[in-house]
């Protein structure tokens, strides 16, 4: 009986750290509106990139096979979050390929094929394992790495910051937005036993505590308004 009652407080903690986890997740998916108002209002994509994109949408689509039913039972909310975070990502993307010239448009357009059929790979030699245990392990492997790389991008904003001595290019929600997600997941991975998820968002959530502790260290030293950096993670 006590086993039972420990374990239904676990499954409430686990859900409510997931459910706690999607709702922040959509401060880091609206992150780069602002970056896209100005895109649309001078129809062209100027000097920005559409990588980040490109990668955090490869990122998605891994974490939504990853969280799907046929690998693991139990991280549905793991897939809910990813889905989300791929429209985005898909949403961007058109309007990047909509507004950049020729040349870049055509890399884009490459670009999201090689995506799209490296997941199809992913799935598709992922669903030969008739081991339920090998296939979870290695998609969440590959999840794992694509989660830890992903985290480590703020590492250049973070060398940016204090190099420049200056939070212009970390804007203040979005650290925020990135630490209680991360942390959330972190908790979720926890109670769910699944280190596939509490590793990465483990690094995640020290990355937003460093993040957060330098904007109140050099805010008083940025004059200019914050612009949105180009490179978001996801859980």
């Amino acid at each position: 009986m006590v086993f039972s009652a420990s374990h239904s407080v676990f499954i409430i903690c686990r859900d409510a750290a997931g459910i706690a986890g999607n709702i922040f997740a959509f401060g880091l998916f609206l992150s780069p509106i602002h970056t896209y108002r100005r895109i649309i209002r001078n129809r062209s994509t100027e000097e920005f990139s559409g990588l980040p994109y490109i990668y955090a949408l490869l990122n998605c689509l891994i974490c939504v096979w990853y969280g799907s039913p046929l690998v693991s039972s139990d991280n549905i909310l793991i897939m809910t979050v990813n889905s989300a975070g791929a429209v985005f990502q898909l949403v961007y993307i058109a309007l990047f390929i909509i507004y950049a010239e020729k040349s870049k448009k055509v890399r884009m357009l490459g670009l999201l094929l090689a995506v799209f059929g490296l997941c199809a790979i992913i799935v598709f030699g992922s669903l030969q394992m008739t081991d339920l245990v090998m296939r979870r392990l290695i998609v969440g492997l590959l999840s794992c790495v694509s989660l830890i790389s992903m985290f480590a991008s703020p590492l250049f904003i973070i060398n940016l910051v204090i190099r420049t001595k200056s939070v212009e290019f970390m804007p203040f929600y979005l650290s925020l937005s990135t630490f209680l997600m991360s942390t959330s997941f972190f908790l979720y991975g926890i109670f769910n036993y699944d280190l596939f998820i509490y590793v990465p968002n483990g690094i995640g959530t020290i990355l937003g505590i460093v993040q957060l502790a330098l904007y109140f260290y050099y805010k008083d030293s940025s004059k200019e308004d914050s612009r949105e950096p180009l490179i978001v993670p996801y859980p």
